[in-house]
């Protein structure tokens, strides 16, 4: 069998389409569930126990299922309570609940790091409880998980796959679509082999420009 790449030209502009749904739902969900995490961060020190235990009852649950049946869960079974959504928006509401379970962690260990001495510090200067959680507490937070956290987006990048299960028209189901038109198996999935390594690698070094700028300042003197 000889190799043929040509066939797929006819199909960039499909090619493009997926690359930028895949992209959206990967902002999608990792706005969405960054802010579920920094909440549930928050809440998973309320002082009232069943709000802790809502918080950590949703955290085991996520983490400890496949991401595949939530996005089945919110597809399929929504409907039987009244809630029909489409795909796209289906996946992009379960990944944001499955990026939010793991935020939620991550967050949590942020905010652990940060000494209780550099919060009577802060507290001490006359800062206001806001303050004192922006500039004191979230900032250098942020600097301790920014790894794990953007590591994490790279993870729902890959795992944004998932949801051409439910036929969202993400890269991977693009793919499935091309491969059914050219019968060229091989080809097409070695091409979206490598646009999702071009994807990852290109966010890397976007995360890791951007953590140069964002955190300067010295750790230690």
């Amino acid at each position: 069998m000889t190799l043929n790449f040509n066939q797929l030209w006819r199909y960039q502009d499909d090619f493009l389409h997926g690359i930028q749904m895949t992209l959206t739902l990967t902002l999608i969900a990792t706005v969405a569930g960054m802010l579920i995490g920094l909440l549930g961060a928050l809440l998973s020190n309320n002082r009232l126990p069943a709000v802790r235990l809502l918080i950590r009852s949703y955290v085991e649950v996520i983490r400890n299922t496949p991401a595949l049946i939530q996005i089945f869960l919110i597809f399929f079974v929504l409907p039987y309570a009244g809630l029909r959504l489409p795909p796209f928006e289906a996946a992009a509401v379960a990944l944001s609940i499955y990026m939010g379970a793991y935020s939620v962690e991550i967050f949590r260990s942020g905010l652990a790091s940060i000494p209780r001495s550099q919060i009577e510090a802060g507290q001490c200067l006359g800062l206001t409880r806001f303050q004192v959680f922006r500039h004191v507490i979230l900032l250098p937070a942020l600097r301790n998980i920014y790894p794990s956290l953007t590591s994490q987006i790279i993870l729902i990048l890959l795992g944004s796959s998932l949801a051409s299960q439910v036929s969202a028209e993400e890269l991977f189901h693009t793919a499935a679509f091309v491969e059914s038109r050219t019968y060229r198996s091989f080809e097409v999935y070695a091409v979206v082999c490598a646009i999702y390594f071009v994807m990852v690698l290109s966010l890397r070094l976007i995360f890791a420009g951007a953590e140069r700028i964002a955190f300067r300042w010295p750790t230690r003197r």
